[in-house]
This record gives C-alpha cells, sequence and structure tokens, in this order.
C-alpha cells in the first residue's frame, strides 16, 4: 500500500480496518466481495497475458473452492501461460497448459477458464471430496451437466480423467456446501443407494418445513452435515435439536448428523455410520409400520 509502512499495514489488518484478499494485496474491511472486487485484485498480481486458473479461476466464477488454510493464510493465485516461462511472482503459482481459446473468458478484464474448462480442471485435479465440491458448485452456478459430461471424452490421457469420469455423473446443483459434497461421496463410497438432496420434509398443511441433506424417503433415513459456520451457537444448536426432534416424533424419521472430522479426517467413519445408520432406519420403520397398522 502506498505510503503505509509494513507495520502500519499489519496493526490496519489485526485491528480490522483492513482485510488481506490476496498476496500483497489489501482492501479496506467494508469492501464488498464480489466479483468485480476479485477481478481487480487478481488484475494486480497477474499480468494481462496469463490466464487464471483452477481455484483462482472458481473464485472469480463465485466458486468458493479455495484450500482450507485459506482462512489464516491467502492462497496462491494459480495462473498458466499457453507458451513460454512460468510466471515468478510472490502469492503466484503458474505453468504452462494447453487453452483451447473457447476455455478462456474475460471476467473483469481478467482472462480465465470458462466456468466448464474449470470444472473439468478441479474435477481432474482436486482431492476427490474437493473434486466433487467444485463440480457441485459449478452445476449450481449454471453449468449445464450435459454439456459437462460431454467435455470429459476430451481429457483423455489426462491426469485424473478417471477420478473426472467418476465424479461428473454424481454432481448434483442442489447441494450447498462443500461439506455436504464430502459427505455424500462417502455415502456412494458406502454403496448406498442414490440419495434425495436437499429433500424437504411437509407438515400436516402441505407446507415445506424441514429440508435434509441427504435422504433416503422410502426409508424415512436422513444424513445431515454441521458445518461450524451455522451449527456452532447457542441458537443454531436448539434449532437443530428442535427439527430433528420433530422429525422422529411427528414423521418417524431416522437422522444422522456428522461433522468436519467425520467427514475429513484422517480416519473418517462416515461410510460405516451411513452404513449402520441405514440399517436402523429399516429396523425403526419396520417397527413403526407394524404399530401402525396394529
Amino acid at each position: 500500500m502506498w505510503g503505509v509502512s509494513r507495520q502500519t499495514l499489519r496493526g490496519l489488518v489485526s485491528g480490522g480496518y483492513v482485510r488481506r484478499v490476496l498476496t500483497g494485496v489489501y482492501a479496506a474491511a467494508q469492501a464488498p466481495d464480489n466479483m468485480t472486487r476479485r477481478a481487480q485484485a487478481v488484475a494486480l498480481v497477474v499480468p494481462p497475458s496469463a490466464v487464471v486458473t483452477d481455484r483462482t479461476a472458481a473464485w472469480l466464477h463465485g466458486v468458493d473452492i479455495l484450500p482450507r488454510t485459506a482462512l489464516s493464510v491467502p492462497p496462491p493465485v494459480t495462473v498458466f501461460r499457453a507458451a513460454g516461462t512460468r510466471l515468478r511472482r510472490a502469492g503466484v503459482a503458474s505453468g504452462t497448459r494447453g487453452l483451447l481459446p473457447s476455455d478462456v473468458m474475460i471476467v473483469g478484464g481478467v482472462r480465465v477458464t470458462t466456468p466448464l474448462r474449470t470444472a473439468c480442471d478441479l474435477g481432474r485435479l482436486l482431492w476427490r471430496f474437493d473434486a466433487l465440491s467444485a463440480i457441485d458448485g459449478f452445476l449450481r452456478l449454471g453449468v449445464d451437466p450435459v454439456l459437462l459430461a460431454l467435455e470429459v471424452p476430451r481429457f483423455r490421457g489426462f491426469r485424473g480423467v478417471r477420478q473426472l469420469r467418476v465424479l461428473v455423473p454424481l454432481g448434483s446443483p442442489k447441494a450447498e456446501s462443500p461439506g455436504e459434497s464430502a459427505l455424500r461421496l462417502h455415502w456412494y463410497d458406502a454403496g448406498l443407494p442414490r440419495p434425495e438432496v436437499q429433500f424437504w420434509v411437509y407438515d400436516d398443511r402441505g407446507r415445506g418445513l424441514y429440508r435434509l441433506d441427504l435422504a433416503l424417503p422410502e426409508l424415512r433415513y436422513a444424513a445431515e452435515y454441521d458445518g461450524e459456520e451455522f451449527h456452532t451457537a447457542d441458537d443454531d444448536r436448539a434449532h437443530d435439536e428442535q427439527r430433528r426432534d420433530w422429525l422422529d416424533v411427528h414423521r418417524h424419521w431416522t437422522v444422522d448428523v456428522f461433522k468436519r472430522h467425520d467427514v475429513y479426517g484422517p480416519t473418517a467413519a462416515a461410510p460405516a455410520r451411513l452404513t449402520q445408520g441405514v440399517a436402523e432406519a429399516r429396523r425403526v420403520l419396520a417397527v413403526w409400520n407394524a404399530r401402525r397398522t396394529a
């Protein structure tokens, strides 16, 4: 920042007056976080000849699939050039990549891979749980699932194409968070039937009352991911408990709740818990049906 020493800048950041957007790029804390602002930030560290790709491209398009360390450390801006040398600049990760003219678009004056190309790249190159989240995010953004499926054969022989082939048919525009996407992949790993995503449960008047992250309606079984952002405050926990009690008592649903460590931990037990949950739901439903028909 012009006219501001590093010590002063650190004080402004620690005091909450300024936030770090990218390495070497700062903004007033109250400045809006939108696509225009993001593109302006990227333009400060990326030359016009480079193409923004991968996680940074997703961020510019409005699909936040940044590394979990991005909460404390700004991730490097990922860019590629069609030919030539790598871009050597602090906070920028670069290389070369073959891109067709149709793979590139302009966002806020910055050259960036299209949503379709970015979804394919992230679906190939990320850890499979983050890769499915990226695919879900781009489907939610409006990428046509048919076009995405038709694009997969183009990457035959590319790194990660086998993963891409598996994940694209599993994508869903209804998933609302990376944690939900990861839990859904654990669901498939457990060999369970395809779930309903964001399934509505209605009250006696036919009004949609609650939505369930993943559901098998025929068994009245649901799995939900409780992320830290919306499920840690006392009011949030009280609301969660109230809605799940209602689902149990009034609709006879079996609901299993999964946290971050269940889904992302080194010994994530989600598949086993999901399998056990479905078995329990079958047992509960059988008992309930017997009582209902008695």
